[in-house]
């Protein structure tokens, strides 16, 4: 099954645009899962475990596995996620960006090493960057295009004639990349009227919507600027705010409350 496919399926199974971001942080795990041999994976285990009826995919982010040398557990959870839940797909978040040859190995990487449906990369160098990742055409690649973080109206918002450069990344992604109908751009929740001007320019476009929970991007606003005309059209991402709900020994029933909140949030606005 396509990618898209996957997540239109578990959206309408779970009645759930939300995703879990899987960004472990074992300073933050609770004492009795710090203790475990394998306690990223363990710690990711109670929590699929907990919320995998309530999203319609899984982020995990790669950088807080390679910075500890946990790839294994990575490619642990991919695994538990598929063996146990298979209509659930997995994002790699891994913002690779690179030509050629490199980008081959990293498309080979989250695709063929650790098995997941969908990677987010930085479209910054171009069509040499996205094709070898839109090669896989039943996989998702997730452009980076108007971003989250405090700092990327800097260059994003940089104008490129009558365009802002998060526009012409949007339209370029449309009309010129996406020729296996594969391509998802990722578009924050903490700016709702960018997000409305890109579902504009893109049409019915699916897009991976980080933002909201830890960064405070309005649901509302998100909802309503982002849902493309089927009433649907996004993956509305929290990682900080459902995974750390809790610290102690109720921590995967914390997340699970975490993911009802936001769930039942957005379907509000629907």
């Amino acid at each position: 099954m396509r990618f898209l496919d996957q997540v239109r399926a578990a959206v309408r199974k779970n009645n759930s645009l939300v995703c879990v971001g899987l960004d472990p942080l074992p300073e933050k795990f609770p004492a009795h899962i710090q203790e475990l041999d394998q306690s990223v994976f363990e710690f990711n285990k109670y929590i699929i475990d907990a919320t995998h009826d309530l999203v319609c995919a899984y982020k995990p982010q790669a950088a807080h596995y390679h910075a500890r040398g946990a790839e294994d557990q990575l490619l642990m959870t991919i695994e538990y996620i598929k063996d146990n839940y298979p209509d659930i797909p997995v994002i790699l978040d891994s913002k690779r960006g690179d030509i050629g040859s490199t980008a081959d190995q990293y498309a080979k990487e989250a695709f063929e090493r650790y098995g997941a449906d969908a990677v987010t990369i930085n479209p910054y160098m171009g069509i040499d960057t996205v094709e070898p990742f839109t090669r896989y055409e039943d996989k998702g690649t997730i452009l980076l295009c108007r971003t989250s973080n405090p700092g990327a109206g800097a260059i994003q918002n940089l104008k490129i004639g009558d365009q802002f450069l998060y526009e012409v990344i949007a339209e370029t992604a449309m009309k010129d990349w996406n020729s296996n109908n594969n391509i998802m751009l990722v578009v924050g929740a903490t700016n709702p009227d960018e997000l409305k001007r890109i579902r504009e320019i893109t049409g019915d476009m699916t897009f991976l919507v980080p933002g909201l929970g830890a960064q405070g991007g309005d649901v509302e606003a998100t909802v309503k600027s982002g849902l493309n005309s089927e009433g649907e059209g996004i993956i509305v991402n929290s990682s900080r705010g459902i995974i750390y709900a809790g610290n102690d020994e109720n921590f995967a029933e914390a997340a699970r409350a975490a993911a009802i909140e936001l769930r039942d949030q957005v379907n509000q606005h629907r």
